[in-house]
């Protein structure tokens, strides 16, 4: 039976969620971590802003590299206009989580693929889905904090883990609120 997959990948990032998901799928990878600056431009919208750090991330691996396919991705929360990233503490996992009770907000994950060498190729592309989330408690809110979930993760949730018992609802593809639309990373490798 003839692989799906044209080729492996490198992926551009150390995020086990990305990896688990590239494995479940069957999609051949490695990881390398990026040394990239994430400092989003004065007023730079949240579009433009997780493409270029996807193509930054990926074309930082593909430098390092004689031939390859990278694959870069970030992904943020928005809500109401404000970017979420990665909480800095607990204190704003708990403030974005606030924010988040009992509303609807967006993910947006920015996805690159380029290729290292002599064509240095490159597509990117974004995967936008929406999520609601139900009213919290103070409660539930410093339990969830508690559970050092947050660490790490865009708008301070993880919707594959304990973050599962506040959503009401989804619009759009799973995976990229998961961190990685692989969907649209598998068609944008069919093209470069």
């Amino acid at each position: 039976m003839r692989n799906v997959f044209r080729e492996p990948l490198i992926l551009a990032s150390t995020s086990p969620r990305r990896a688990e998901i590239l494995r479940a799928v069957g999609w051949p990878f490695e990881m390398c971590a990026p040394n990239v600056d994430e400092t989003r431009g004065a007023d730079e919208e949240p579009i433009p802003y997780v493409k270029r750090l996807a193509r930054m991330k990926a074309a930082a691996v593909a430098a390092q590299k004689t031939e390859a396919l990278v694959l870069g991705a970030d992904t943020v929360v928005v809500i109401e206009g404000e970017i979420l990233g990665q909480p800095r503490d607990s204190d704003d996992a708990r403030r974005m989580l606030g924010l988040l009770s009992g509303k609807w907000h967006e993910v947006l994950t920015g996805v690159a693929l380029v290729r290292a060498g002599l064509s240095g190729c490159s597509i990117v592309d974004h995967e936008t889905s929406r999520v609601r989330f139900g009213a919290l408690s103070a409660e539930e809110i410093e339990w969830y904090v508690g559970t050092g979930e947050p660490t790490g993760k865009a708008g301070a949730y993880a919707v594959q883990g304990g973050a599962a018992l506040f959503i009401k609802e989804i619009q759009g593809d799973y995976f990229n609120i998961v961190g990685l639309p692989v969907r649209l990373a598998y068609e944008l490798a069919l093209k470069v």
